[in-house]
């Protein structure tokens, strides 16, 4: 994965986008996909915590095929639960990681490495983003906070969707969501045609 610099230009066009919309499914999806190009990684998911079950529900993804987002429940207890109880985990090789609950699933759709980061609002856990590459990759702490900050901020969106749509929980919000998988490589968002000044279940 050839590095790009990040820098605060794409940063708060990506912010403008996410706060001028109101669409609960175009706002994950316009993250992963924006975290997925700025990074030149290979994809990206948003996930929703399900409180009745500890899995990770899909909210959207960007890039990856679709046998491996149907590749089976995502365990909030056993898929790098470190990440979701002390903060960002980034795992160099999925092959020879404990952490990975599918290895080989991400093996044969070519996952190497993968950065996965709590999401976190208002001192509650609803979520998690993770950052999948084709290649070893060593995220630096500027690519941690890169993803962090755009997974805080759709996190915050979703929020207070959630308020003002009265839903009563994040998992809400899944619901909510119309076919998100059906739309994650053909449709426009927001952000697409934005000019990158950027470049990293």
């Amino acid at each position: 994965m050839e590095k790009k610099l990040i820098n605060y230009e794409t940063l708060l066009r990506i912010t403008k986008a996410i706060s001028h919309s109101r669409d609960l499914e175009e706002v994950a999806l316009m993250t992963a996909e924006s975290i997925k190009t700025a990074l030149g990684a290979k994809g990206c998911s948003l996930f929703l915590i399900n409180r009745k079950n500890n899995e990770l529900q899909l909210a959207t993804s960007y890039g990856l095929s679709d046998e491996y987002i149907n590749k089976g429940p995502v365990s909030a207890l056993r898929s790098i639960a470190q990440s979701l109880e002390e903060g960002p985990v980034a795992i160099y090789d999925v092959m020879d990681d404990p952490r990975i609950q599918y290895p080989n699933e991400a093996r044969k759709e070519g996952i190497a490495s993968l950065l996965s980061v709590p999401i976190v609002v208002g001192g509650n856990l609803i979520g998690a983003m993770r950052v999948y590459t084709s290649e070893p990759w060593e995220f630096t702490l500027e690519d941690v906070n890169f993803v962090q900050s755009l997974a805080q901020l759709a996190g915050m969106a979703l929020n207070m969707a959630r308020y003002t749509k009265g839903f009563k929980s994040s998992i809400d919000i899944l619901k909510s969501m119309r076919e998100v998988q059906t739309h994650r490589s053909t449709r426009r968002t927001p952000y697409e045609g934005v000019p990158i000044s950027v470049p990293s279940i």
